[in-house]
């Protein structure tokens, strides 16, 4: 074997790496790369473990990974980059790691493209009304004036408010680019230069929420964002606003949205809740005024396969001596989801 050729090895939970990972992404690695084993770790304690840990030089982990701490790493001393082909390493990757100086990277950015192209989709059709008017036309079996139902309707001019400059909001941004729409922003930690290179404007969460057409959410659920768009914030969004979340319901007061929701003055897309499933009986499952969806806007189906794609380019720069293109640090932990 060429002595450059860098050893990969596979770690992640039960029937995730058939879900991810195509058989020509697993076949056919770029030079300097060799696979270890097709089969995924899916802990590192067993004999055949411990025997591919002893070769590996980087790891590629998906979904419910098993935590590689400082127990793991005496098992692999060549080990010198873990590429997680998926979004968060918080579950599985030990500050450990990066003591001992292994580079971590993530997918995190490649995930955040199908989000935020469904929460494009939402922003646009939630302007336009097209779920209301379609629900009207359901109803009423009977002609339909749009715009007499909704004098408001249609993109054009309209306030978009994005909750959080994060990697997802910032891909809503640039996809919002080619409409004739306002976007602003609230982030605390959003600079005005960073601001002025989106081509947003940077303002406070109370006046994004008062004068938003849509409102939405993309800030990473930490202990400092819980609730984070509360009851007196709820009731500050504008009568026939809509509000789209797409990050995480512990976030949000859902008490008081549903009953903002419930008298009929928002509109809400809702991509996740909390917990989950809601209970049978929520009024989220009957209100007319609600669009849920089971936390479909991540990557699923043919979008896994960027996540693939992601790690394997990665492990392609780790081989060819390039840096990783989306790092992640120890102390990115604390800002991001």
């Amino acid at each position: 074997m060429n002595p450059q050729t860098l050893n990969v090895a596979l770690a992640m939970g039960p029937g995730v790496a058939s879900r991810i990972f195509s058989a020509r992404h697993l076949e056919s690695l770029p030079p300097g790369l060799r696979l270890l084993d097709s089969e995924p770790m899916e802990e590192f304690a067993s004999p055949r473990s411990l025997g591919l840990l002893a070769e590996t030089d980087i790891l590629i982990t998906g979904w419910n990974c098993a935590t590689v701490n400082t127990a793991v790493l005496d098992s692999a001393p060549r080990l010198r980059h873990i590429l997680h082909a998926g979004g968060t390493v918080k579950n599985h990757v030990d500050s450990a790691c990066w003591t001992r100086g292994i580079q971590v990277s993530t997918a995190a950015d490649a995930n955040a493209i199908p989000v935020a192209e469904y929460t494009l989709a939402m922003i646009l059709l939630a302007n336009k009304r097209v779920l209301q008017v379609a629900r009207t036309l359901h109803r009423t079996q009977a002609a339909v004036e749009p715009d007499g139902l909704f004098p408001d309707m249609g993109n054009y001019g309209k306030r978009v408010g994005i909750i959080g400059a994060s990697k997802i909001g910032r891909h809503v941004i640039r996809l919002l680019k080619p409409f004739e729409l306002e976007v602003v922003v609230a982030d605390p930690f959003l600079t005005e230069a960073d601001a002025q290179a989106l081509g947003v404007a940077s303002i406070e969460l109370e006046e994004l929420m008062e004068t938003s057409d849509v409102v939405s959410l993309h800030a990473p659920s930490l202990p400092s964002t819980l609730n984070l768009v509360n009851a007196g914030l709820i009731d500050r969004l504008r009568t026939g606003s809509t509000f789209i979340n797409t990050a995480r319901g512990e976030l949000v007061d859902q008490d008081a949205l549903l009953a903002r929701l419930e008298r009929g003055e928002l509109f809400a897309v809702l991509d996740v809740t909390t917990p989950w499933v809601l209970p049978a009986d929520s009024g989220y499952y009957t209100n007319p005024n609600v669009l849920l969806t089971p936390h479909l806007a991540g990557s699923l189906g043919t979008e896994l396969k960027r996540l693939a794609a992601t790690a394997v380019a990665e492990a392609q720069r780790v081989s060819q001596g390039e840096p990783l293109r989306f790092p992640v640090q120890a102390a990115d932990l604390a800002f991001t989801a």
